[in-house]
């Protein structure tokens, strides 16, 4: 019998203690990256519950974000925006604040990067707290999109904010 989706591609993630700072337990995803065929079943299961939505733009989070979302653009035949990091983007840009365990970030992201409006779906590897996510729903809706959904690669259960208030349906290919 072959082995599900789910566990293959957690075979390939490798936990990294203490990693960027004592206490965490980082994912790294480059053997994933470095397997093209689960790879692309990858992209291809974080997709497919989206098949239907009429996604216009797929916004990647940074910067794992962007390894995932612009292949599931790809597939979805829609356009890819970028979240980024303060003062990465060259054009005028949108700021929406987030917290963190140890301070408080940003992301941006170009205001003409939906057009006039978009049916968006947003990209990232791994849902832990939230904030990074909730900051990017908040700015697609500030530039005109609805959020339709949400892929990640991953959620580590039980740590993800109880102040999470999204409305669209989020999905995981694995729960740690």
């Amino acid at each position: 019998m072959d082995e599900p989706l789910s566990n293959r591609i957690a075979s390939c993630i490798r936990s990294v203690p203490n990693f960027p700072k004592p206490g965490i337990q980082f994912k790294d995803i480059t053997p994933l990256l470095a397997n093209a065929d689960l790879l692309g079943e990858t992209i291809r299961a974080m997709t497919a519950p989206f098949a239907n939505e009429r996604i216009t733009h797929v916004v990647g989070i940074e910067s794992r974000g962007f390894l995932f979302g612009v292949p599931i653009a790809q597939l979805l035949h829609a356009a890819f925006a970028p979240a980024r990091k303060p003062g990465k983007l060259p054009w005028k840009t949108l700021s929406e604040k987030f917290a963190l365990e140890y301070g408080i970030d940003s992301l941006e992201m170009h205001t003409d990067a939906l057009g006039n409006a978009g049916r968006v779906l947003i990209v990232d590897d791994v849902l832990a707290t939230g904030g990074t996510l909730a900051a990017a729903c908040r700015l697609v809706e500030r530039i005109g999109g609805s959020v339709i959904g949400v892929s990640v690669l991953a959620e580590i259960p039980g740590i993800r904010s109880k102040s999470l208030r999204i409305d669209a349906p989020i999905h995981s290919l694995l729960h740690y």
